[in-house]
């Protein structure tokens, strides 16, 4: 049995945000281009990163992939992208969804960010956070 969802959001809702935020993503001037540069079919990566969202918000168990991994291999992801990004997701989630689920949706997206970031930027010999 699946643990109940981590707030009231649907897969449809889920989904329609996660293309409606790759819209945005795809005009913003600085996380564009980091984002052009790795994704070559968008539907199949939206796909994708709507199943994430499903499975850590929803307890579906569709996704496969490590965040963590495809962020530090892509090679053009600088941890100050996060907060690009996060400010962009958050206005999306607040233009799309009912303020109670944008709030549950948006500490969880930071929370996961915070841990994205912290791993570009760790030394991974030692753990401790490379500050250069």
């Amino acid at each position: 049995m699946r643990p109940p969802p981590r707030f009231d959001v649907t897969a449809e809702q889920i989904d329609e945000v996660v293309a409606y935020f790759y819209a945005r993503i795809r005009a913003e001037p600085t996380l564009g281009p980091v984002f052009a540069d790795k994704v070559e079919d968008w539907p199949a990566h939206e796909a994708k990163i709507a199943a994430f969202w499903r499975n850590a918000i929803l307890h579906e168990r569709d996704y496969s992939g490590n965040p963590m991994r495809v962020h530090m291999q892509a090679g053009n992801v600088k941890a100050g992208h996060f907060e690009v990004w996060l400010e962009l997701f958050d206005t999306v989630l607040a233009e799309q969804l009912p303020a109670k689920i944008a709030t549950g949706w948006s500490a969880l997206a930071h929370r996961i960010g915070a841990g994205l970031r912290f791993g570009l930027t760790a030394d991974t010999a030692g753990g401790v956070p490379n500050l250069r």
